[in-house]
């Protein structure tokens, strides 16, 4: 099926995004050209890192490894608990999914040296990140975040700041609504409740995606939501919030360490997150935090 967008007029004006989460939206800005997003060598953190940015984290049910989406490439725990890289490609990954055993979508931008369309628009993995192969959108959208749920992907197109709705696995995409948002999460027992952090707390929609609430809450950077139930959220200063109602409210159950957020998977009482200083996991529901890398 060839990919396409079936447009549609919003139905609620965009929401403005504060000038911190601006800054953090702006990520990694598109390239000119397919030639990819670098000059040949991987970017290298300010912590000395083996990566200069986060943009997704996943643990893959087929044996528990964690990975990390990077603007730098793919990265994957090692047994010895250090990340080593999974890809050969540098990809930019952007908008990065786990959807099943060894399989992902991500979104981004070509790495070095790369001869593919940039923006990528929605790419597929089925062996656990070592190749991709391109879904749909190719050089129309960069999706900064991607959430599978069953019965559809939603993607929030930040080039065009609009939330984007697919319900074929992510060949074909359908407009949903304008919207100025740092991130999205969706329901995985209801695939028409989105949550998305925008200027002045959470904006709920439980239409799949059409309209959205005006937002209520704390300022939160990015949001996971649990196959468990309860929404998992990240303020710009580290701290970690819960929410057992969907969204309607927050309680904070612990603070992140390593500065400025990153990036934040919530994989029932595991979570894992992202921030200046590396990647953190959880075990026991975000009250303590352990470094990865």
């Amino acid at each position: 099926m060839a990919s396409q967008l079936t447009p549609r007029t919003p139905s609620l004006r965009a929401l403005a995004l504060g000038a911190a989460a601006a800054i953090l939206l702006a990520g990694c800005s598109a390239g000119t050209g397919s030639e990819g997003h670098g000059a040949g060598q991987p970017g290298v953190g300010s912590a000395g890192l083996p990566y200069e940015h986060v943009h997704g984290l996943g643990i893959d049910p087929a044996d528990d490894t964690v990975f990390v989406a990077t603007h730098d490439g793919l990265f994957r725990s090692s047994p010895g608990g250090a990340l080593e890289r999974a890809d050969s490609t540098g990809r930019d990954l952007m908008g990065f999914t786990i959807t099943g055993p060894g399989a992902f979508l991500s979104s981004g931008h070509p790495g070095p040296g790369e001869q593919v369309a940039n923006p990528l628009g929605v790419v597929e993995s089925t062996d656990a990140g070592a190749t991709w192969t391109a879904l749909g959108l190719a050089g129309q959208v960069d999706f900064h975040a991607l959430e599978a749920v069953p019965g559809a992907v939603y993607g929030y197109d930040a080039t065009n700041r609009v939330l984007r709705a697919s319900t074929d696995g992510g060949h074909s995409w359908d407009t949903r609504v304008a919207l100025a948002a740092l991130d999205i999460a969706a329901d995985p027992a209801d695939p028409t409740v989105i949550l998305a952090t925008v200027q002045g707390g959470v904006a709920a929609s439980r239409d799949g995606g059409r309209i959205f609430t005006a937002p209520t809450g704390p300022a939160l950077a990015y949001l996971s939501w649990a196959p468990t139930g309860t929404v998992y959220g990240i303020g710009l200063d580290g701290a970690l919030f819960a929410s057992t109602t969907g969204g309607a409210g927050w309680q904070q159950v612990g603070v992140v360490p390593g500065g400025r957020p990153q990036a934040l998977t919530a994989t029932g009482a595991t979570l894992l997150a992202a921030t200046a200083g590396g990647v953190y996991r959880s075990d026991d529901d975000g009250a303590t935090f352990h470094p990865l890398t």
